[in-house]
C-alpha cells in the first residue's frame, strides 16, 4: 500500500470522540448508523460478506475493532495473529465500511452507548439459544434494532488458523 493509500484510509480510522461526533451528526441529519463489532483477525471472504450486509441495512457503517488485548482475552495465546492497527486499515480500505473505531474492552457496551446506532449487527451465531450480545440491551433501551445476519459456517478466523497451523 502507498503512503497515499494508507493516509486516506487512516482518515477513516477515528478515535472514539470524532466517531461520536460524526455519529452525532449523522443522527442529526436523519441517517441511518449502522454498527457492528469484532476482532476481524486474518480478514476472510466471510467477513467482507457480513460487512457488506451489515452496511446495506443503513446509510453510515461504524465497525468496532477490538483491541490486541481484548482479542487475547477473548481468543487465547497467540492471537491476534495482525495488531490492531493493521487490522484497523484492512477494515478502512474496505468499501462497505465507512468508519473504524478500536476499544479495548471485551464488548462494545461502552462504544455503543456513545455513537447510539439505529442498528446493531451481529453474526447469526450470536442468535443460537442463550447466547445474546450484551450490547443488544444498549441498543434496545433507547429505541435501536438489533439484526442478525447468517453465519456461513466454514468461514471462520480460528479455523483458518488451525487448518494453517495442522
Amino acid at each position: 500500500m502507498t503512503d497515499d493509500a494508507a493516509n486516506r484510509f487512516s482518515g477513516r480510522v477515528l478515535t472514539w470522540e470524532d466517531a461520536a461526533t460524526l455519529a452525532e451528526s449523522l443522527h442529526v441529519s436523519g441517517q441511518v448508523v449502522v454498527f457492528t463489532n469484532g476482532c476481524f483477525d486474518l480478514l476472510h471472504r466471510g467477513h467482507v460478506e457480513y460487512l457488506q450486509r451489515a452496511r446495506g441495512l443503513g446509510d453510515f457503517l461504524f465497525v468496532g475493532l477490538n483491541g490486541d488485548e481484548s482479542v487475547r482475552r477473548l481468543k487465547g495465546a497467540g492471537r491476534p495473529i495482525l495488531p490492531e492497527t493493521d487490522r484497523a486499515e484492512v477494515l478502512a480500505a474496505l468499501r462497505a465500511v465507512d468508519a473504524v473505531v478500536i476499544f479495548s474492552g471485551d464488548t462494545a457496551e461502552r462504544l455503543v452507548e456513545a455513537l447510539r446506532p439505529n442498528v446493531y449487527v451481529k453474526g447469526g451465531d450470536w442468535q443460537t439459544g442463550a447466547r445474546r450480545p450484551p450490547e443488544a440491551a444498549v441498543v434496545e433501551s433507547y429505541g435501536g434494532r438489533v439484526e442478525y445476519i447468517p453465519y456461513l459456517p466454514g468461514r471462520s478466523t480460528s479455523e483458518i488458523i488451525a487448518h494453517i497451523r495442522s
